[in-house]
């Protein structure tokens, strides 16, 4: 590929966030992220790639000035977000105490359900995060 040229994911969650480079630190102590393509604009993360277990999450700080632009406000601005962002793991337990002690509140704990093993919980931006993989118990269903 050229230095310039990158592969996108086919579907890739866009976020809008009230502290950009605070941000990207987060999501790389909460999941391991590597950021890439990182473009800021007006003093703000104006656009950085993030990497997260295989898949591309995309950030930019919030530009309230650009309020006729749909995406443009955080969850922290808007009161909160519609959207709860679904990441495939190995090991929900291990995953989602990482991203506990890197800052994350608790919005459910890790459960065996019947689709597998589930934990949700928000970041300090406000976005919602969910955090699926096996069963700790593979006989069971939740």
């Amino acid at each position: 590929m050229a230095e310039h040229e990158h592969r996108y994911s086919p579907v890739a969650p866009y976020l809008m966030v009230h502290d950009g480079g605070a941000a990207i630190e987060h999501y790389k102590s909460a999941f391991g992220a590597e950021a890439s393509e990182r473009y800021d604009h007006a003093g703000k993360v104006g656009h950085v790639t993030l990497r997260i277990n295989g898949a591309d999450v995309m950030l930019s700080d919030e530009f309230p000035e650009h309020r006729d632009v749909v995406g443009t406000l955080s969850p922290k601005t808007l009161g909160g977000t519609t959207i709860t962002i679904s990441l495939a793991v190995d090991d929900v337990d291990r995953w989602y105490e990482r991203a506990i002690r890197a800052g994350m509140s608790a919005l459910r704990p890790p459960k065996d359900e019947f689709y597998g093993r589930n934990a949700k919980m928000r970041d300090p931006f406000g976005h919602v995060w969910s955090l699926t993989g096996p069963n700790k118990d593979p006989g069971k269903k939740g």
